[in-house]
Parts: C-alpha cells; sequence; structure tokens
C-alpha cells in the first residue's frame, strides 16, 4: 500500500531514521519487520528499489511504521537519503517471529549491536508506554558514541521503566568513561550476576550475533534460553 514520508533525521553519524505513513493504523508486535519500496529511485542496481527491515518504531506510535539504518553507498540506502516529507513509497505490513516476548515473569538480557538496536527501541518503547512489568537488562555495543543510535533515548527510557537497565559499551571511543569491552563470556560474568539466570534476544549484524551466541554458551547458557535474531535487514 502507499504510504507517504511523514518524518526523516540522522539519529547519529551516518544513521538515518524514517517513519511513514500509510493512512491506517497497523497492528504489529514489537520487533517485528515490514517490506519496503521505492518508487522510481534516482539510484538502481542488480538488488532492486524493495527491502525488508525491521520496525523502529513502537505500536502505541499510532500504528505508524519506521526504519532505521546505517547509510551505506548502495542504490537503495542512497535513494532513501534523498527521500522528502511527503514523497511516496510503497509498504506492506509489519510480520515476523522475532518479537518481544510475551511472559512478563522472566529476566530478559536484550544484546545489540550497532543498528540492530531498533528492534529493542520497538520493544522498549512499547514496554515504557504501556506500562509492562518487564525486567530487561539492555547490552548495547558500538564503536564510538557519535555512531550510536538513541543513546539519549534509551537513557530516558531508563529512567522511566522500572525494570530496565542499560549497558552501553563502546569499543574504540578513547573518550567514552563508560564500559569498553567487547560482549564476550567475561562480559556476561562481570555484569549479571548468574548468566544462566536469563532469557537472552539478541540482534545486530549476522556475524556479531552469531559471536554473541558462542560466548553465551562459553558462559554456561543453554542454547534455549537464547534467541537470536539472524534477519540482516538492519
Amino acid at each position: 500500500m502507499r504510504a507517504t514520508v511523514k518524518e526523516k533525521r540522522e539519529v547519529a553519524r551516518g544513521t538515518l531514521l524514517v517513519v511513514f505513513d500509510a493512512g491506517e493504523r497497523f497492528d504489529f508486535r514489537p520487533g517485528q519487520y515490514f517490506w519496503v519500496e521505492l518508487l522510481d529511485p534516482p539510484y538502481t542496481d542488480d538488488r532492486g528499489p524493495r527491502r525488508h527491515i525491521s520496525v523502529v518504531l513502537s505500536p502505541t506510535e499510532g500504528g505508524d511504521v519506521g526504519l532505521a539504518t546505517r547509510l551505506r553507498d548502495s542504490a537503495f540506502k542512497r535513494s532513501l537519503s534523498e527521500l522528502q516529507i511527503g514523497d511516496e513509497v510503497d509498504v506492506e505490513p509489519p510480520k515476523g517471529d522475532f518479537r518481544l516476548p510475551e511472559d512478563t515473569g522472566r529476566d530478559y538480557v536484550f544484546v545489540a549491536g550497532g543498528i540492530g538496536i531498533t528492534v529493542f527501541r520497538s520493544m522498549l518503547r512499547y514496554i515504557a508506554d504501556e506500562q509492562l512489568p518487564y525486567r530487561v537488562t539492555l547490552i548495547y555495543s558500538n564503536r564510538d558514541r557519535v555512531s550510536t543510535a538513541f543513546l539519549e533515548e534509551l537513557q530516558e527510557l531508563e529512567s522511566r521503566i522500572p525494570g530496565f537497565r542499560l549497558i552501553a559499551t563502546m569499543t574504540g571511543d578513547p573518550e567514552w568513561e563508560g564500559e569498553s569491552a567487547r560482549v564476550d563470556a567475561d562480559f556476561f560474568h562481570k555484569h549479571l550476576a548468574d548468566p544462566r539466570g536469563y532469557t537472552y534476544l539478541l540482534a545486530g549484524p549476522p556475524p556479531m550475533v552469531e559471536g554473541v551466541v558462542d560466548e553465551l554458551k562459553h558462559a554456561g547458557v543453554p542454547e534455549e534460553q537464547i534467541l537470536p535474531d539472524r534477519f540482516s535487514g538492519y
């Protein structure tokens, strides 16, 4: 269906947020993805103008859909960056099995690498808006502060959600005064009382996700407690 660009802004260096209004409310679960197709894009390549990408918004935000993505030198992303407010695209309703679990009785750890934060932004905004009793630790790994999307917003959500704790680590920023270690088995043992006592949701670039799965296993976490998003649409 047709949708128009409602909002467009940079949320970190080289990271663009775009929100689309389809004229009707989409009913979806936090963490799902949607398809977007650019109409008559200025740049083209063999992959075409259609992509699937995670919804960065909460279902509580009027039913709109939106994305946040790193800008690369691909035809799709170059065309996306030139969209203007009011421009039209085609979108499909969100879908997908990676979503916020319904069980609020568990302790969760969300692990985000880079722009993989989009799915967890959707989940956390939903938890905050609905005042749900989730207990969540978010481990958010980036190279440096300037390329870390939504950091200030996540810090604000930490003050709004009683059961939410944010651990941000910057692996290549000498000016960052917080955590700087890579996310490995030692990291989990350092920041969690017992890594085996949590259910983990992982999102980010596929090599990062697979690496964290291995580290969690090294930390003694049973495989059934690890829920990786191997979806590449970020």
